[in-house]
């Protein structure tokens, strides 16, 4: 039911991104050196592509960006001018978190997950069900056969087309609840993940000024400048080698799912795993789960060589992904948004890059902190960005 709405044409429409990305930049003040002060990107990349992500599913944002700006009067009736009713918008992004948070938790302590219950758990998790429903209810009503408006809208010979996911599912089931377990899942998968990988794509960056300097490069010779920018697509962003060969790189060394696995549906065998040396098949029986480390195989020395923990986009050229290479799985259950994250995070790295030409890493730590959610994401990225001379 869900695969065919992350067909090509829908993940290459990246209009909404537009928005959301220019929402991100009111939180960047630049001083007169053009430096900005020590910010941590982390939660504003999250709240980034929260707006992107229920954009696209809903069809309405939840404007996470814009509820966090400084509440001034230059800002109250721009904030005002967006969500009303009974729903505490601003509070979303933060009941998301702290949900997913305590998920991650239990998760991770399998048929034991009870044991941990947060006092908020329950109180965060129906808070999230209640924008969930909002949104349900909402695309439910407005794709009614009978509906004026929609007939209207449609039959319109000046009208372009919005793709809103939730509307297109409503095509193939009308069930409240079943509509509303696959939005949050999808909500859930498409957001925590993208967020992740673009946070530890700038933690790198700050790192590695070299890498910086030629994504930058390239980035500025595929697509120009902020004020002269050339067409962004699916295509170009394809095209543009080192951008890819950085977001493979992040995804290798920091897979968002560290941790996966998978139940067998019958008695079953894999092709190594067995016998005294551990290269003959292995049986596995029917109900048994297999378990594997993704954040380990991805940094295995016999696949990816002596500096396999080194963050090297290089090592990309030329090569083509296999079975060591499992950020978004693989086979008939391969992660189903896998291009519109891609396209995603390629288009808010592009728009970034081409207004950012400096950054500086403003964290002395020279251990790598992650924070374990359902996903994983870098503790905090703690930098300082320069903007360029328009």
């Amino acid at each position: 039911m869900l695969r065919p709405q992350f067909a090509r044409e829908q993940v290459a429409d990246l209009d909404s991104f537009e928005l959301h990305t220019k929402h991100f930049f009111l939180h960047l003040t630049k001083n007169p050196n053009g430096w900005t002060d020590k910010i941590n990107l982390q939660p504003m990349l999250s709240r980034l592509i929260l707006d992107a992500a229920t954009e696209f599913l809903c069809g309405e944002s939840v404007y996470s960006q814009i509820a966090a700006l400084p509440d001034t009067p230059e800002t109250h009736e721009f904030k005002s001018t967006f969500h009303q009713g009974s729903l505490d918008w601003v509070k979303f992004p933060k009941y998301f978190d702290k949900a997913t948070e305590a998920l991650g938790v239990r998760v991770r302590l399998f048929d034991r997950y009870y044991m941990y219950h947060p006092p908020s758990f329950h109180t965060q998790c129906k808070a999230v069900h209640r924008f969930m429903d909002y949104y349900v209810t909402k695309a439910l009503e407005q794709t009614a056969e009978d509906n004026p408006e929609k007939k209207d809208i449609e039959n319109s010979p000046t009208r372009k087309r919005k793709y809103i996911f939730l509307h297109e599912l409503t095509q193939t089931t009308r069930d409240p609840i079943e509509l509303h377990s696959q939005l949050l899942n999808v909500l859930l998968a498409g957001r925590d993940t993208t967020a992740g990988t673009l946070s530890w794509i700038f933690y790198n960056l700050a790192r590695h000024p070299r890498v910086f300097r030629k994504l930058r490069a390239e980035i500025i010779a595929h697509f120009g400048t902020a004020s002269q920018s050339k067409e962004i697509s699916f295509a170009t962003l394809k095209s543009c080698s080192y951008l890819q060969h950085v977001i493979n790189e992040t995804l290798r060394l920091y897979p968002n799912v560290a941790l996966n696995s998978r139940r067998a549906t019958r008695d079953t065998t894999l092709p190594r795993g067995g016998g005294p040396d551990g290269t003959s098949p292995i049986y596995v029986r029917k109900g048994q789960e297999v378990n594997y480390y993704v954040f380990v195989m991805h940094r295995r020395q016999d696949l990816w060589g002596a500096d396999s923990e080194d963050f090297i986009p290089e090592r990309w050229e030329g090569k083509r992904r296999g079975w060591e290479f499992l950020p978004f799985n693989g086979g008939p259950r391969i992660c189903l948004g896998q291009q519109f994250a891609l396209t995603e995070a390629g288009y808010i790295i592009v728009r970034c890059l081409q207004r950012i030409d400096g950054i500086e890493n403003c964290d002395p730590d020279p251990v790598i902190r992650h924070t374990y959610n359902v996903t994983t994401t870098p503790k905090s990225v703690d930098v300082k960005l320069h903007f360029a001379e328009e």
